[in-house]
């Protein structure tokens, strides 16, 4: 097993330099970057003074020549996409992911920032699914086709039909604009400092309500018909019908033997939420202004900010081939059956 571990770990240096390359590629070929931004600037800024083309003469291009491959030199785009990528992956060795294009920020600094925001939604959110789910699946295989398991069926396809972030909004809709209980964003109010430290907490809460809410939505149906299905089939197992034939009580068989089993398949997914829990969701921090690793990625990709996107695509990818790891580790700690060779 420690073997099957060395080859998984090893494996993660090509997956990553074809995921990384793959992107920065594609970053470079992808019209809309900080040069062109610069252009567009000052064109807008020449319009606004009625000099568009002063610099250069030229009305559609305000910068001279010497002055663009002055700029591409500064963001590096003079040399060859294969040869400035290496330039790249060096400095991410060395623990630089670049500075910002846009805010001329460290892009690491940045992201160091906003970890521990969507570490706290994604924490929350993750403990909610599992503690959940779990039961709830329980539940409705021991419950099966009765009224509660068709109730919740419903229910839980319904969040799982409706987007998160479209689930956000709803609920920003009904309980922050039309009926005011909760806050329309943001991780704490404006007077957070001026609270005390109930009433901070509380304010914390109040906040994580509605985000929380449009996290797990979609959740809840996979995780938890994954443990109603799986939980149903170890059910009808020889091994369980067996042991209940012998006497044990039902309800033991479920807890001793088939529970067990039918945690397997949710290990193989556990790993696979790290990545998830840091870097949090693209739209539901966006709707619900959260400064978190999400909102970050989103806005990057939108204003063209090419070293943070890189830096975002760094610690996600490593995080997710890590989880995919911890995942197996997962299966083998539920399931001692399992060997990795």
């Amino acid at each position: 097993m420690t073997a099957y571990f060395i080859r998984r770990i090893l494996l993660i240096i090509p997956t990553f330099l074809g995921i990384t390359m793959m992107v920065f590629i594609i970053t470079r070929f992808v019209p809309g970057g900080p040069i062109e931004r610069i252009i567009a600037e000052y064109q807008t800024r020449s319009l606004g003074a009625g000099a568009i083309g002063s610099m250069s003469g030229n009305p559609s291009q305000p910068l001279s020549d010497e002055q663009i491959e002055t700029l591409k030199k500064y963001y590096g785009f003079d040399k060859p996409v294969l040869l400035s990528y290496v330039i790249w992956l060096g400095k991410v060795l060395t623990g630089n992911l670049g500075v910002s294009t846009r805010y001329y920020d460290p892009v690491w600094q940045m992201i160091k920032e906003r970890i521990p925001i969507s570490l706290y939604f994604g924490l929350i959110s993750m403990f909610l699914v599992y503690g959940i789910c779990i039961p709830l699946g329980l539940a409705k295989a021991i419950r099966h086709k009765s009224t509660f398991d068709n109730i919740s069926s419903v229910v839980v396809f319904t969040g799982y039909a409706i987007p998160g972030w479209v689930v956000g909004l709803f609920l920003l809709i009904i309980f922050a604009s039309r009926l005011e209980w909760l806050p329309l964003g943001g991780i704490v109010s404006d007077t957070f400092d001026e609270l005390t430290f109930s009433g901070k907490a509380f304010d914390r809460f109040k906040h994580a309500i509605l985000p929380v809410t449009a996290y797990v939505s979609g959740s809840f149906a996979v995780l938890t018909l994954l443990m109603k299905n799986t939980l149903m089939e170890n059910l009808a197992s020889d091994y369980v019908r067996t042991a209940i034939a012998k006497g044990l009580p039902f309800r033991k068989a479920v807890f001793r033997h088939a529970l067990r089993n039918s945690l397997i398949p949710i290990a193989t997914s556990f790993g696979n939420h790290l990545s998830i829990i840091l870097t949090g969701s693209f739209l539901i921090e966006k709707v619900f202004n959260i400064n978190g690793m999400g909102l970050l990625g989103y806005e990057s990709v939108v204003e063209r900010d090419y070293p943070v996107v890189m830096g975002v695509l760094v610690v996600s990818s490593l995080l997710f081939l890590v989880g995919n790891i911890l995942s197996d580790i997962c299966v083998a700690l539920v399931d001692p059956r399992v060997q990795f060779e």
